[in-house]
């Protein structure tokens, strides 16, 4: 027998409806997921009220997940209805949910950040009845060129991605055109990188191999699942592993990102192209699913995390006079504090949550988180790993650990950027010892908790999910990821490009103003190239004939 499933259909209160415009009210006939567990309309209502406060957004997030009891999804829509009782008709299918539901499976325990969430998929995962459900996870990343050859047409997709490059809607058309210019121009840079680390990134193979220890574990805890890969930018691409989970079979999916932070360019985008492709097909649209958009607060990868750490600092010959030294991914300035991203506010809580777990085993290092991979004269996160790295040195540190803090896998940016040219920048700055934590790739307890997080989910998929078909195909199941993402859209309008062919001037005000008008620059010789069918780009292959 499978498991039996609730199936909601909520009114809107008057209030929250009246107050939405046209467009949200479209929104408000979906459903919204919160973590693992999908909301009811009512929840989105007030929700969506919140997209011209996206800097609010992230806070309202986490109240509420703190507030409700995740366990028990009637308390949770009575809260989102407080004036009004719940009519025993919007119960249909209650009746035989598991008994780890009524109990809760997460517990949250208070820190001085944030609390921090623990697994209970060890009694969720007795109770769980899979019958003749097939349940499928789907692990999405960004990929990497495997050879220097596919190095090229990579960076074309990346550029390609809209939520990566940002263009006037008058000029959305040449999106391609330019992610065609950019990939030419850098790639003879990116192809030194590549082949410094081997030839290619070994981002697939470590995926890969973290989805079979995935699978292992969760055989181990009585959950038999198949778990696929799916890529933004390269092989294989997510809509391969959708055909795949399709050629399956499969009836519940789970879909996690291995972005341990949320953020609009990694998750978000992710998401967005998978709601796309969800939308467009109906056997996706009928298929019960969740999304876990972030888990950085897990305590299994927080612990994961300060083992990597711990074993790190012994091998200096004074661990306790190491700086810890958090290394972020970078993300233009715009996206946080114009369009409302989580990230830096994810990432420092992370980082707090690890400090916190490192002090109880009596580890009291000093600590900082600095921000790299930036591109262009835009405003990236401050403050910037090098600039740090550098600072350091000038007073004095003598000794550095390096975490890459929002990578779960090695590629180019912990094998080559960190490990090659941070390391050379931090001897030639007077630091004399360095060391780099590697990030967690099948680290057991990472691998374990993984597993805790799709077990845990399983309740909830598809178990608010509403049943009228037009509501199904919004696909509002993305939940948060989709008002966060509908905030960056209408919200902040256009964001600065995070990457600028040319770069020059002597001031940051100077240095954007440049860089707009090499943009400028780039789109008129393109809107030339293109519409006249001729010039050096065509010439020089760039364009085609």
């Amino acid at each position: 027998m499978g498991i039996e499933v609730l199936s909601l259909s909520l009114p809107s209160p008057t209030s929250h409806w009246e107050r939405l415009s046209s467009s949200h009210q479209a929104s408000t006939r979906g459903v919204i997921e919160m973590g693992s567990l999908e909301l009811g309309s009512s929840g989105f209502a007030k929700s969506a009220s919140l997209l011209d406060r996206p800097s609010r957004l992230q806070t309202w997030k986490s109240q509420m997940f703190r507030q409700l009891s995740v366990g028990n999804p009637k308390a949770f829509l009575q809260k989102c209805h407080p004036s009004k009782p719940l009519p025993p008709e919007y119960w249909h299918r209650c009746h035989d949910m598991p008994s780890c539901i009524c109990q809760g499976s997460f517990k949250r325990y208070s820190s001085s950040s944030e609390a921090l969430m623990t697994s209970n998929s060890e009694e969720l995962s007795k109770n769980i009845l899979l019958g003749t459900e097939k349940v499928g996870v789907l692990l999405l990343n960004l990929g990497g060129p495997e050879t220097l050859d596919d190095v090229q047409p990579f960076l074309f997709n990346l550029f390609a991605d809209p939520d990566i490059i940002r263009l006037p809607r008058m000029f959305r058309f040449l999106q391609k055109p330019l992610a065609q210019f950019i990939s030419v121009v850098r790639a003879p840079k990116s192809k030194e990188g590549y082949a410094s680390i081997g030839g290619g990134s070994p981002l697939r193979q470590i995926t890969d191999a973290q989805a079979e220890e995935l699978r292992k574990a969760l055989c181990e805890k009585n959950v038999p699942a198949k778990v696929y890969v799916g890529m933004r930018y390269w092989h294989p691409f997510t809509e391969e592993a959708i055909e795949q989970i399709k050629r399956d079979g499969i009836t519940k999916l789970v879909v996690l990102p291995l972005y341990p932070q949320f953020s609009i360019s990694t998750s978000g985008s992710s998401l967005r192209l998978l709601e796309g492709i969800f939308r467009n097909d109906e056997y996706l649209v009928n298929m019960q699913h969740t999304v876990i958009p972030s888990w950085y607060q897990r305590e299994g990868y927080i612990k994961a995390m300060a083992n990597l750490i711990e074993k790190e600092l012994q091998k200096f010959d004074n661990p306790d006079k190491v700086m810890i030294f958090f290394s972020a991914h970078g993300v233009p300035l715009a996206y946080v504090e114009e369009a409302g991203d989580p990230y830096k506010a994810e990432m420092e809580e992370c980082v707090d949550l690890i400090m916190e777990e490192l002090e109880k085993r009596g580890i009291t290092n000093g600590y900082t988180l600095a921000y790299q991979s930036r591109v262009g004269p835009v405003e990236w996160l401050r403050p910037y790993t090098d600039e740090t790295i550098i600072e350091l040195g000038q007073k004095g540190l003598k000794s550095l650990l390096a975490v890459p803090i929002s990578f779960v896998s090695e590629h180019i940016e912990t094998l080559e950027e960190i490990d090659v040219e941070y390391k050379e920048l931090a001897l030639s700055s007077g630091i004399e010892k360095w060391g780099r934590v590697p990030a967690l790739g099948c680290e057991p307890t990472f691998i374990s908790d993984l597993a805790d997080a799709v077990i845990e989910s399983l309740p909830y998929v598809g178990a608010m999910a509403v049943s009228n078909l037009e509501a199904r195909q919004s696909l509002v199941p993305l939940g948060s990821v989709e008002e966060l993402l509908a905030a960056y859209d209408t919200k902040r309008g256009e964001l600065p490009p995070p990457v600028i062919v040319w770069e020059w001037g002597w001031t940051k005000s100077a240095e954007t103003w440049n860089g707009r008008a090499a943009m400028i620059a780039v789109l008129a010789l393109l809107v030339l190239e293109v519409t006249t069918g001729e010039g050096f780009l065509h010439q020089w292959g760039i364009l085609p004939r």
